[in-house]
């Protein structure tokens, strides 16, 4: 049991891996609330709080009390309705997940995470607040779930790499863009349904997932500050000074090899400032 633990965690906390930190954190947040359920139903016959967390974690529409639970927008996209509402979420997310971080790392992928979510929740509460086929449930109406961060990622990733190919059970090999699209139909053919709040908060995420690549390509990077707050603080601000001293110095070869293993994982933003200028005069004593 405890090398499985010890695994897990590595796989979460130490791998490196953004992708498999989110996941850890949705699971572990449904875990979490799931056993506080089940424990006290066993105990009292009541889930008072388990009632009291849903309701202060879920994103609700009606304004009043959207505005003193104003953290909703960002707790609601890491909590799920159910064990298939989270399988399906992280199932997805893992698969596409994995083509997002394998070309432009970690940091960027928790950046369109939070921003496809908040813009789903922004969708949400603006639908709810002006279509009056929700006048009479806006007030006792909230919306749960990653599925807005999750389409995020994946008509992000379709319009960064529109032919890219994947593999389905009954399908065979599809290609991103059009996976993006009869996921974009479906949830705009069901905004009229029993989860129209859930369909109209995808529809925000996937119209920020589109928007950040092309934004991106044109040079605009909508979460630099987010990927600001991500960036780790360096432990060796002294020997990156001594470094920068003797830059005519070419780094040992075992050190760039070791980089580039980083970069092949995490990709180029997971590099520390130390670890670009190794780099930089690595490259650099090559042309020379």
């Amino acid at each position: 049991m405890s090398t499985l633990w010890e695994e897990i965690k590595f796989k979460v906390i130490h791998s490196g891996s953004r992708l498999n930190l989110l996941i850890g954190i949705n699971v572990a947040v449904f875990l979490i609330l799931g056993l506080i359920y089940v424990f006290e139903l066993l105990t009292t016959k009541q889930a008072f709080l388990y009632d009291f967390l849903s309701r202060y974690l879920l994103l609700p529409s009606y304004l009043p009390k959207l505005a003193t639970r104003f953290w909703t927008p960002f707790t609601y996209m890491f909590m799920h309705g159910g064990i298939l509402h989270l399988l399906f979420n992280m199932l997805w997310f893992f698969w596409i997940g994995q083509i997002f971080e394998e070309y432009l790392g970690g940091k960027k992928l928790i950046t369109l995470y939070i921003l496809g979510g908040l813009a789903g929740a922004l969708v949400y509460v603006v639908a709810y607040n002006v279509f009056p086929l929700f006048t009479e449930v806006k007030e006792t109406a909230n919306t749960v779930g990653a599925t807005a961060s999750v389409m995020a990622v994946i008509v992000g990733t379709a319009t960064l790499l529109p032919d890219y190919t994947i593999s389905m059970m009954f399908f065979g090999a599809v290609k991103l863009k059009w996976l993006a699209i009869v996921y974009i139909l479906f949830d705009l053919l069901s905004i009229v349904g029993p989860n129209a709040g859930g369909e109209f908060a995808h529809l925000g995420g996937a119209l920020l997932g589109f928007i950040y690549i092309k934004q991106l390509r044109n040079g605009h990077d909508w979460g630099g500050s987010i990927e600001k707050v991500l960036q780790p603080k360096s432990k060796l601000k002294i020997a990156v000074k001594n470094l920068s001293k003797n830059t005519n110095t070419k780094p040992r070869e075992e050190e760039v090899d070791l980089i580039l293993d980083k970069i092949s994982k995490s990709g180029y933003d997971s590099l520390s400032r130390q670890e670009k200028e190794i780099l930089f005069r690595a490259s650099d004593g090559d042309k020379n």
